[in-house]
Parts: structure tokens; sequence; C-alpha cells
């Protein structure tokens, strides 16, 4: 069972997570931000892991804390449930259509994380949650998941449909490289670091 428990409390925020990659995409989400809870919620659904991610931060600071720290502690679960990658697909592609939105993700569970980041939003905000801070946690996410991500949105107009496009089309890639197809290790260095 690919399965991990994090707990993270700091002096902006206290965070518990529980990720189970094998599940059925049932998810209980709590952070204060509405908008993030729903991208955490459409998240677990179409990756199919279950995911509870209770939060409770400094939001009368600003949303930034709390959703960079899920991300901490999301990427942190999700490392420590995969496990030694053994078996898994490693790589995902998925491109996703939202209404006149479109995002492509491609990622590597390869133990170096990085980021590449091409989307631009017109807004500030939809609704609590700052539009700069998608780029931020799924910066938090793919560095302490070990993850090589490449997020592109390739157009659309309306910042939900972006930011829902971008949050999908991640659960589809990572569904499709965590799949376990085989017991061999996708590496021919014999690690994946």
């Amino acid at each position: 069972m690919r399965n991990a428990v994090i707990d993270r409390r700091t002096a902006e925020t206290d965070i518990h997570c529980e990720l189970n990659l094998d599940g059925e995409g049932i998810s209980t989400i709590s952070t204060g931000i509405g908008f993030f809870d729903h991208m955490m919620t459409l998240f677990a659904f179409h990756s199919s892991m279950n995911l509870v991610l209770e939060a409770d931060g400094d939001l009368d600071v600003d949303d930034h804390h709390t959703i960079e720290d899920c991300g901490i502690v999301l990427g942190q679960t999700f490392r420590q449930a995969i496990g030694d990658r053994r078996g898994i697909a490693r790589y995902g592609s998925f491109t996703l259509p939202m209404d006149e939105a479109l995002a492509s993700v491609n990622l590597d569970i390869s133990g170096r994380p990085y980021l590449v980041f091409n989307c631009e939003f017109d807004r500030d905000s939809i609704g609590m949650m700052a539009t700069e801070m998608v780029e931020e946690f799924l910066r938090a996410f793919a560095f302490n998941a070990g993850i090589t991500l490449h997020v592109n949105l390739l157009y659309g107009s309306n910042d939900h449909h972006r930011a829902e496009a971008i949050f999908k089309a991640l659960a589809h890639a990572l569904k499709e490289a965590m799949h376990v197809n085989s017991d061999v290790l996708m590496s021919t260095k014999g690690m994946l670091e």
C-alpha cells in the first residue's frame, strides 16, 4: 500500500496530510481558501489519489504561507508514499482542455526537482487565492516530491479555467507516471536521484 501521513507545524501554519496513491479520488480538503480547496479536490479526484489536506494558516496575513506550505507537505507526503519508485512508469504527460483553456503538464518522478512554469494570468486573484500562488504551490510540491515538472498554459482567457486546466492536467500526468507496470526501476543508472 503506497500511503503516507505527515504533520507539519510552524509559527505560520499547522498542516495535516494523508495520501493514498492507490485510492479512488476521495478527498477531504480544508485550508480556509475556497478556490485552493476546489483545486485540491479536483487534483485528488483526477489523480485517483485519496487525499486528506487540512491547514490552519495565518490567512489574516494572506494566502501565501498556507498554500506554499500545503505544497511542501503534499510533496513530502507524496515522496514518502511513492517509496523507491521501483516499477513506476516514471514519466507522465497530459494535455487537458477546460473550455477555452488548454494546459499541458509533463513530468518525471526522477528524484531531481525542477519547475518550468510558462503560464500567465490576467486577474490578481481567483476568490481568496492569488493567481501567483499557482506557481508557488507547484514549485513547493515539485521540489519536495522530487519531481521534474514542466507546466505550459497553451492558451485560454478565463483564469478560473486556466488554473483548473493546470491542476487537472497535473493530476492526470501524475496518475500516468506513478502507475506501477513492472518491478523494474526505470533508470539505466540503477537509481533515481
